[in-house]
């Protein structure tokens, strides 16, 4: 180490270890120099683990349990030190948020894991801030490993019964490279609230921007520890009883210790196959996409910990160490909606065999154009019903749709402008973001399409949409496009047939969530997006694709994608006879709307970063572009996706490609300017 180096070192030393860092990453040119939090995968982080109940020394050399906290409703381990630069910049946030918390019957303990830190300055950060909870000087790491703390701004929430409910940063104010004025999202505010209300915490993991903690790894727990309370119904209440529950839409439920021992033999077969809890999507092998917010998968302890328990005794344990009940809505999950729509009489679900999908139109009422904060779709009998997708009929469409039958609309032009609305096992209710939202066109009226699953009950449903408003045009307008494959021609007993659709992407675009769509021939799917530079990444792959669950995969850090990418998917069938749900392997199989028949779809939500709606290509778009008087000019560059000059097939609405081409006078296999201005009367002829 030279002289002048040796020399910043004594009279800098923080400064010259962040040098350091940075010369020693210097190569690592993928990694951003200012790191904010980001999302991490709550069960691979402790969340919803019991914390053994230590005792634990405070700076005043008294000692106390985490057990004595035990009539509050919540406590927070804030991780701190007085050497850590941005553990100091947090310091006044910390004794803030124990002040107004105070009053919730919230205690702070302040935990501080650096041998260094000298009794003095511990003792000035206590007083100048006026820390009043437990201060905890504990540098050998038995506490910070406990609870999965690996930063020195770490804080650990627990509810009443020590189960980690939150695990990260205070909020996102400071970091690495970077401060702003106040925070944009305040991850220890919402986890406190959240408990507090018995609601379960959204984002309840993430990374922090303390300086690391270096203590040995956090292992499994060991075999003879784990009992049914202190462990496994944790895991069954995190992972499970969403669905496994009295009310919910498995077959049977797993509130107790006595359910749970009695479907032993089948929780061992679902986690054995990965079948269970339904999670299909595989990790990329370069880092484009992903991580997902809603990934419901088991952690590899939690899965090992839980197959040890079904292979062992199966201890049911003390009942003292039970978690607190989890709490279920019956009501709306997005709190009382300003509007409810329900589809006008209960449809009769037969006992046994399948039904085609249900098709109903429903009207709106809606004499102005509406802006969403909120959508939620709920059937009345959950049990009976495989899932729902909800599709606007514009204004335009509305008449003649209702001349048609509700079940005559037109599947394929729905399906590839994508739903506004869904319902499945696993599809939550969406709420957006301060500046997102979705439209409602004044005058339209909506089309519930739903799939029944009957079971062995004769019952009726009734569905319903129910809407929260905003009082503006939001600035990001949230969209979904379906990425489809209309000419699908499956040949009989192919075991791996490959089908492929793509979408331009005509403006920068930010990627919110994926939903394929496929029937009972369906084996795989994966989303591609093909970069400007040629380069291809990997967004969404689930290479074991099941019909049983329709699930979205929705981002926890949304992707930005520059305007000239492709977003290509890529679905593979099973016409076999070795695919034991293949209705009939001898029939070539083409696009329909019944299980039967096949689909390939990718939804993709989205917003464009310029507010508008740019992925959609409807006749109701055309249509609306139309009416605007702004004439065929502003159509044709609407739906002109990669700005060629030129509509191509793949850029025409998919109900109507073929009739749509033959515009195309000169047959070149697209559409020019000069040919589409013949558009509008081919219109009114239709």
């Amino acid at each position: 180490m030279s002289h002048s180096i040796k020399k910043l070192r004594q009279i800098f030393p923080i400064t010259f270890l962040l040098f350091a860092a940075a010369v020693c990453n210097a190569n690592d040119v993928d990694k951003p120099i200012r790191q904010g939090p980001t999302w991490l995968k709550p069960s691979e982080h402790l969340v919803g683990r019991m914390v053994p109940d230590l005792e634990l020394l405070d700076f005043d050399n008294k000692a106390f349990r985490l057990s004595d906290f035990k009539d509050r409703a919540a406590v927070v381990l804030a991780f701190t030190n007085t050497s850590c630069p941005i553990c100091k910049k947090y310091a006044p946030t910390l004794a803030a948020l124990e002040k107004t918390y105070s009053d919730r019957d919230v205690a702070f303990v302040f935990v501080n894991p650096t041998s260094s830190d000298k009794p003095d300055s511990v003792r000035k950060s206590i007083d100048s801030h006026g820390f009043q909870g437990r201060y905890v000087v504990a540098p050998d790491g038995g506490l910070a490993t406990a609870v999965g703390a690996t930063h020195t701004t770490d804080v650990i929430v627990l509810d009443s019964k020590r189960t980690i409910v939150y695990r990260g940063a205070v909020d996102d104010q400071y970091g690495f490279g970077y401060s702003i004025e106040s925070p944009r999202k305040n991850y220890l505010i919402d986890a406190l609230d959240a408990t507090l209300n018995d609601k379960s915490v959204e984002n309840a993991a993430t990374s922090s921007p303390g300086c690391p903690l270096e203590f040995k790894p956090i292992g499994n727990s060991k075999s003879t520890d784990v009992t049914y309370h202190n462990r496994i119904s944790r895991i069954v209440q995190a992972s499970c009883l969403e669905c496994h529950r009295d009310g919910g839409v498995a077959p049977f439920a797993l509130s107790s210790y006595e359910e749970v021992v009695g479907q032993s033999g089948a929780i061992r077969r679902v986690l054995e196959e990965n079948i269970m809890p339904p999670w299909f999507a595989v990790k990329p092998k370069v880092d484009f996409a992903g991580p997902f917010a809603n990934d419901c998968s088991l952690s590899k302890s939690d899965k090992d910990d839980f197959l040890t328990w079904i292979n062992g005794k199966k201890i049911e344990g003390s009942a003292n160490d039970a978690p607190k009940a989890r709490m279920f809505h019956d009501g709306w999950q997005i709190g009382k909606p300003d509007q409810i729509i329900r589809v006008d009489a209960p449809i009769a679900v037969k006992a046994t065999g399948t039904m085609p999908y249900q098709n109903v139109i429903v009207d709106t009422g809606l004499a102005e154009t509406k802006y969403l904060k909120a959508v939620e779709v709920r059937p009345s009998a959950r049990e009976v019903v495989h899932h729902i997708l909800v599709f606007i009929v514009p204004p335009g469409d509305a008449v003649k749709t209702a001349r048609r039958g509700a079940t005559a609309a037109n599947d394929e032009d729905d399906e590839a402008n994508g739903f506004f609305a869904a319902y499945a096992p696993g599809y939550d209710a969406l709420v957006f973001n301060d500046g997102y939202g979705k439209v409602l066109p004044a005058g339209s009226k909506l089309k519930f399409q739903i799939h029944y699953t009957p079971n062995g009950t004769a019952t009726k449903d009734q569905p319903e949409i129910g809407m929260l408003f905003q009082h503006k045009r939001p600035e990001h307008l949230v969209d979904v496009v379906g990425i489809a494959q209309h000419r699908l021609a499956i040949p009989p007993k192919d075991p791996n047939f490959e089908v492929i659709a793509s979408q331009a992407v005509p403006k920068n675009a930010t990627i919110l969530a994926f939903f394929p769509h496929m029937h009972l021939r369906g084996k795989s799917f994966r989303y591609e997006v093909i970069l400007p530079d040629g380069k291809t990444q990997t967004l969404l792959d689930v290479p074991r694709y099941d019909f049983n669950w329709q699930l979205s995969y929705r981002l926890a850090e949304p992707i930005n994608l520059p305007a000239g990418s492709t977003i290509r998917t890529i679905a593979h069938y099973d016409n076999s006879a070795g695919n034991p749900a293949n209705p009939d392997p001898n029939k070539t199989v083409r696009w329909g709307p019944q299980t039967d028949d096949e689909m390939m779809i990718g939804y993709v939500e989205y917003h464009m970063d310029d507010g508008s709606l740019g992925m959609k290509r409807s006749l109701a778009g055309i249509r609306e572009g139309l009416a605007s008087g702004k004439g065929i000019e502003l159509v044709f560059k609407r739906m002109d996706s990669n700005g060629d000059g030129k509509l191509s097939f793949d850029e025409l609405p998919a109900a109507q490609k073929d009739r749509l081409m033959r515009l195309d006078t000169n047959q070149d296999g697209a559409i020019s300017l000069e040919e589409g201005k013949s558009i509008g009367e081919f219109l009114r002829r239709k």
